[in-house]
């Protein structure tokens, strides 16, 4: 089948970064399913994956990717929820072959079907991201999904991002009031097409423009950027009691003490990947986030997140993604559709 991998770290720059190569089409195991992949999304993980291969050369390439939809084409002597020709989409399993390849193996606890609204190459823009923001908002951070915290305030740091551009209709969904932070006037006319109700510039002081709009703090921060760059502002914005919810691991220690102690925040981390690391008893949960995921889709209460779709699936689009994930200058999702 074909596929597409790094055997060593390479900047995106270099052409042999990521390789187009063959490999033998794998067998699902007893909860398996064998996906046809149509279409993949791009996430900066896959930068991050590729970039931890180091000097190598490994043996065989390494698969990455870990967003895609396509069509079942066998499943494992176990499987309950899933047959062969079901239009499906999902995440995976960062610890198992990503899935830029032609055929992937996937656990069924973790895939949902395809809204049917979408075409695939929209159903894969959605499952890392917005799996990602519901764990982040109701699993984490604690904020109610069915909407008791209604008129409470959530500042989003980088809300054109991926996993912002989820948030945001689903933090409006509940009620909430959204203030995300955007610099380019294309991330800014996106993040209100999304429901952002007040916009704030990354680039210059947060609180005063903040107070500019009407808030001096915040019960919930989600700072999906540079968790360093930002703990400051963050300690000094989130308002006592509140929660701070991360995705970006840090690069340097930092104390977490005061000023944050005095307030006695929730500060939380989320890692979409550790139920499907740790195999967690309720990894499931990750399938039937998805399938929520797909019944607002198609009842038209969540938008579509792509904002480029590149074919053919090959090295050479993959890496323009990569790029585009590395220097920070996409937003939305974007995505790969089509084998050549």
């Amino acid at each position: 089948m074909k596929s597409i991998g790094a055997t060593q770290y390479l900047p995106s720059s270099h052409p042999e970064a990521l390789i187009d190569f063959t490999a033998e089409k794998p067998v699902p195991g007893p909860r398996d399913l064998l996906v046809k992949v149509l279409a993949v999304g791009v996430n900066p993980v896959d930068t991050k994956v590729r970039k931890l291969i180091g000097e190598g050369p490994l043996g065989k390439p390494k698969i990455l990717g870990w967003d895609a939809a396509g069509i079942v084409e066998a499943i494992g002597a176990e499987v309950t929820h899933f047959k062969p020709g079901d239009e499906v989409f999902y995440a995976g399993d960062v610890t198992r072959p990503g899935c830029n390849s032609e055929f992937h193996l996937v656990d069924e606890l973790l895939v949902a079907k395809k809204p049917v609204s979408l075409s695939f190459a929209d159903a894969a823009a959605l499952p890392l991201v917005s799996i990602t923001a519901w764990e982040l908002l109701f699993e984490r951070m604690g904020i109610d999904p069915n909407g008791r915290d209604k008129g409470k305030s959530l500042l989003i740091i980088n809300g054109a991002g991926g996993v912002g551009s989820a948030m945001i209709p689903l933090a409006r969904a509940t009620g909430l009031t959204v203030i995300a932070t955007a610099s380019r006037p294309e991330t800014r006319e996106w993040c209100t097409a999304l429901g952002a109700h007040h916009l704030l510039n990354h680039h210059e002081p947060l609180r005063p423009q903040a107070e500019a709009v009407g808030f001096r703090e915040f019960p919930f921060i989600a700072n999906l950027y540079n968790t360093e760059q930002y703990w400051e502002t963050t300690a000094d914005l989130l308002a006592p009691l509140g929660a701070l919810g991360l995705i970006v691991e840090t690069q340097n220690p930092i104390d977490i003490g005061n000023p944050f102690r005095l307030k006695s925040p929730r500060i939380v981390w989320e890692y979409m990947f550790s139920r499907s690391k740790f195999q967690t008893a309720d990894r499931s949960r990750q399938g039937e986030i998805l399938a929520e995921i797909a019944r607002r889709c198609d009842a038209g209460a969540f938008p579509k997140l792509t904002t480029r779709v590149l074919s053919p699936i090959n090295s050479a689009n993959l890496l323009t993604a990569h790029a585009a994930m590395e220097t920070g200058s996409a937003h939305g999702k974007w995505v790969l559709e089509n084998f050549s």
